[in-house]
């Protein structure tokens, strides 16, 4: 099944978290699922990503056009963040056993690859010429052990996405207020006027 890649499904953030969340529901068993069964998704993530992370990425495009060869190198960036940014988020910081998976995984993402990364002009090289979307990937798991990257994760209570506070107090609670934070609001409301009605009725 086709999906459709609108700005929600870019709420982490930053790009290795939006590839995290493509796993969609993990804190539920029973109804989750990944969005990069199929591997053409991949691809079009990659495109929207371009447009959703281009500030991240300072304007360079990303260049997925073989899903296919490079799904694997793909989940294992994305299981290794999702691992160890789900556990940071929750306990306050690292597990070392969890950092040799994510160093190899991201070494693998950046096998072939010649790029100059880091001016702050252009974060991702020049952005004249497409980068393989599995180093870009791979420079944005690993921008996560920046200092004061990851004392900024947080889980949504609502769908159990990551995603980075960047607000001033660190009081962000959704990874998207106009769709979790909406929804859990209207549960809440819900619920009380439902409880309401039962006590009226009792």
């Amino acid at each position: 099944m086709t999906v459709s890649w609108i700005s929600h499904r870019f709420a982490g953030g930053l790009l290795a978290l939006d590839t995290a969340n493509t796993v969609v529901l993990r804190i539920d068993p029973q109804r989750t699922f990944d969005r990069f069964d199929d591997a053409a998704e991949i691809a079009r993530f990659a495109e929207a990503a371009g447009n959703f992370r281009a500030a991240e990425l300072g304007g360079r495009r990303l260049d997925a056009s073989e899903p296919e060869r490079i799904a694997p190198v793909v989940l294992s960036i994305r299981e290794a963040v999702d691992r160890l940014c789900r556990n940071a988020a929750r306990d306050g910081g690292i597990d070392t056993g969890e950092l040799p998976p994510l160093l190899a995984a991201c070494a693998a993402g950046l096998a072939g690859t010649r790029e100059t990364i880091g001016p702050a002009a252009a974060p991702f090289g020049d952005p004249a010429t497409p980068i393989a979307f599995e180093a870009a990937l791979a420079v944005s798991a690993l921008s996560l052990l920046a200092p004061g990257m990851l004392e900024r994760l947080k889980i949504c209570p609502n769908c159990g996405w990551l995603f980075l506070d960047r607000s001033r107090n660190s009081s962000r609670l959704w990874c998207d207020m106009t769709v979790c934070g909406n929804r859990r609001k209207a549960s809440r409301h819900y619920h009380r006027r439902r409880a309401q009605r039962e006590m009226d009725d009792a």
